[in-house]
């Protein structure tokens, strides 16, 4: 079997970033928008605006949580992303941080198929992600910090 060549080994470094960069964005687009960084509800294509509509979400998705953990796991998701997201960008001991944000993203998906219905994930590509995710932790190439 032939080895790749430098092209393709250049583009594949180049997609292991992109898709970095592209969850970790993710992740803080949605961290951004649920303390209003992106504006208020109805604003462009923001979706809470402030953090209670987001703790609100958080109990619709979780519906099946007694009321006092909705907060602590609306913050739990909030600052796991955070981390996330830091830890993809700088690469920190990558392949856990790929694989934690895959299980995190799987969470996300089910709970929104769970609680609203399938199509908010397939739309908003939170299935896409996590699988993106997992083949960022699995991939052979992957640089190891």
């Amino acid at each position: 079997m032939n080895s790749p060549s430098p092209r393709h080994n250049r583009l594949t470094r180049l997609a292991l970033w992109f898709v970095r960069l592209a969850l970790a964005a993710s992740f803080l687009s949605a961290v951004a928008d649920r303390f209003g960084l992106w504006g208020a509800v109805g604003t462009g294509e923001v979706a809470w605006g402030s953090f209670p509509p987001f703790v609100d979400y958080t109990r619709l998705l979780l519906w099946f949580l007694p009321e006092p953990l909705v907060l602590p796991f609306a913050w739990t998701a909030t600052i796991l992303e955070i981390l996330l997201a830091i830890g993809l960008v700088i690469g920190f001991q990558l392949r856990y941080i790929a694989f934690a944000s895959s299980l995190l993203l799987l969470t996300f998906a089910l709970a929104m198929t769970f609680g609203t219905g399938p199509e908010g994930p397939l739309s908003f590509s939170v299935w896409t992600a996590s699988a993106a995710a997992l083949l960022l932790a699995t991939h052979p190439q992957l640089q190891q910090n």
